[in-house]
């Protein structure tokens, strides 16, 4: 990791100057987002001083999935060790001091505020256990929302073991209470992308119309369906791709398993070269006309593939009686 940036003004420079070079390239595009938030965070200490005690910063959403494209919101957190009022406000502070950073850097905060200066997302461990169990237990919507962006968390800075630790706690506690069907009825829910007549269901209206929303209708079907097997077995992981490598045969044969692996890779391949990145907004939407008589039956198989493990997963879960091993 290369940590050259003195200023958040120095790495949006970094950032406007390198991702040109890679922008089609998903596996450097994510690596240079890592080292451009890394370098944010080295800076956001030096300002705020050193910290009271160990902690970690994590990612979640596409940047926990290590999915992001050219374009990519704030979604993060902090869990620090030490629990009391000192480091909290410290924390607290930091958090805010990032997520500006984050934003100059050419990270655009997110709407919904799943960002480390809320403190529903800036906790000790030992705050962060309490409301782990608490959303595993309610299972509002609402929290088996918030649950599963945590279940995407993935750690940039710090003391790593700490997320794995609460993903562990959690998972167990998601098992424990047979909450993997109530999971199931919050996440996979399909938007179809295909009609019944074979053809794309573009958007209708608006600034994407005639556009295919490739986030909901191509790449959540995969997200959506893998988080839930990981939980279901127990994998820690956050990307997709990794998710798959290590769910086991008895629960995806590995002929399926590759190929959906080899599915998804495709779909993170043709967001890049055929969206529309421009900005943020127009980041997930792809203009169909742009592909080739190939490229769109080929699209449409991995719809369909997607729409299959969805299928898959649902009869998985729902197999189990008991909604999950314990």
């Amino acid at each position: 990791m290369r940590m050259t940036s003195t200023t958040y003004s120095d790495i949006r420079k970094k950032r406007n100057l390198e991702i040109p070079l890679i922008q089609y390239e998903h596996l450097k595009l994510n690596a240079l987002h890592d080292e451009l938030m890394q370098e944010v965070i080295v800076v956001a200490l030096q300002r705020i001083g050193k910290p009271p005690c160990p902690f970690t910063f994590f990612t979640m959403g596409s940047g926990g999935r290590f999915e992001q494209v050219i374009w990519s919101d704030q979604d993060h957190g902090i869990i620090f060790r030490e629990h009391n009022d000192r480091n909290k406000a410290y924390f607290l502070l930091l958090g805010k001091e990032i997520s500006k950073g984050l934003f100059k850097a050419g990270y655009p905060y997110c709407d919904g505020g799943v960002m480390a200066d809320n403190p529903l997302w800036c906790k000790s461990f030992m705050d962060w256990e309490k409301q782990l169990s608490h959303w595993v237990m309610d299972s509002s919507w609402e929290n088996i929302r918030h649950l599963l962006i945590f279940m995407d968390a993935r750690s940039l800075y710090g003391e790593h073991h700490f997320v794995t630790l609460l993903k562990e706690r959690a998972i167990d506690d998601i098992h424990k209470e047979h909450l993997l069907s109530r999971i199931l009825e919050n996440t996979l829910h399909l938007k179809k992308g295909i009609g019944i007549l074979g053809q794309f269901l573009t958007e209708t209206h608006g600034t994407h119309t005639g556009t295919l929303n490739m986030k909901e209708k191509v790449l959540f079907p995969y997200v959506n369906a893998v988080r839930l097997l990981s939980i279901k077995d127990r994998i820690y992981v956050s990307p997709t791709l990794s998710r798959l490598k290590e769910i086991p045969e008895q629960t995806l044969p590995i002929g399926e398993r590759k190929l959906y692996e080899e599915n998804f890779a495709k779909i993170l391949g043709f967001r890049l070269l055929y969206g529309n990145h421009d900005n943020y907004d127009t980041g997930h939407f792809l203009a169909i006309d742009k592909l080739s008589t190939f490229q769109k039956k080929e699209l449409k198989e991995i719809m369909k593939n997607g729409i299959h493990l969805y299928e898959t997963v649902r009869r998985l879960v729902l197999k189990d009686g008991h909604h999950g091993a314990k």
